[in-house]
């Protein structure tokens, strides 16, 4: 009985390495994806433009670091690569703010910012956990036109990242190509859209902002009274979140 007792576990001990090695590569359990300007992914997810399952998981594009396109390598997100899918396109100044919504917060390599192989911005996230929301200003100086910028959040413990793609018109006062958007409900696209005389960053339902911030929406500039996500400039009324500044 001793014997087969010592048999079990020296096998069990053999087995167990094995087991660890089969094993796949833990993943990032952090998500995040950029509000604004409405992202690719934002837009699916606010029923801007008609995608797939990724409109349900706008948080999700996650993938191995180094990569340059806007699904993060993952077919199930194929639509974000579609450049002809009719994505509403930002108008925005040489200098902007783009902003994430972290959904699980994860430490943090750097974040990134590309214009086709061209790095245009880096910040370093010093390993640490990143707030809620995050934002960054970029400086587009020699840059002109409808540009695909693709935002990279680089985790610093695995060896994925997550990506987001956010098409804008540098130096426009439209959209910068006539697209209708393609939405579904024909309705208020719910982010990624900004009159051309508006200063502040369109508002997105997947945004977080904090008393003081001020987002364009439907024409006019809204500033935050306290903390707020998921509701929409206009609808909360004169005592809701959000304070009315006037039209663009």
């Amino acid at each position: 009985m001793r014997m087969k007792r010592r048999v079990t576990a020296a096998v069990g001990a053999l087995v167990a390495p094995m087991v660890a090695l089969s094993l796949p590569a833990p993943t990032a359990s952090a998500h995040g994806w950029v509000v604004s300007p409405g992202s690719r992914q934002d837009q699916c997810a606010n029923r801007v433009v008609q995608c797939g399952p990724i409109k349900w998981e706008p948080a999700s594009v996650e993938g191995p670091k180094g990569l340059h396109n806007c699904s993060g390598g993952d077919a199930r997100w194929a639509d974000l690569d579609d450049d002809g899918k009719g994505w509403r396109v930002t108008p925005i100044g040489t200098t902007h703010t783009f902003t994430w919504t972290i959904e699980a917060r994860h430490a943090t390599s750097n974040w990134q910012y590309f214009i086709g192989n061209q790095k245009i911005a880096q910040f370093d996230g010093h390993g640490a956990q990143p707030p809620a929301s995050v934002s960054h200003q970029l400086d587009f100086t020699g840059f002109g036109g409808q540009q695909k910028v693709l935002a990279v959040w680089n985790i610093a413990d695995t060896a994925n990242a997550f990506y987001a793609c956010i098409d804008v018109n540098i130096g426009g006062g439209n959209d910068g190509g006539g697209n209708d958007g393609g939405g579904d409900d024909g309705g208020d696209d719910g982010g990624g859209d900004q009159p051309g005389d508006c200063v502040a960053g369109a508002w997105s339902a997947g945004g977080v902002y904090t008393a003081g911030e001020t987002v364009s929406h439907a024409g006019h500039t809204w500033r935050a009274k306290w903390w707020v996500t998921g509701e929409e400039p206009g609808t909360t009324g004169e005592w809701g979140v959000w304070e009315d500044l006037g039209a663009c």
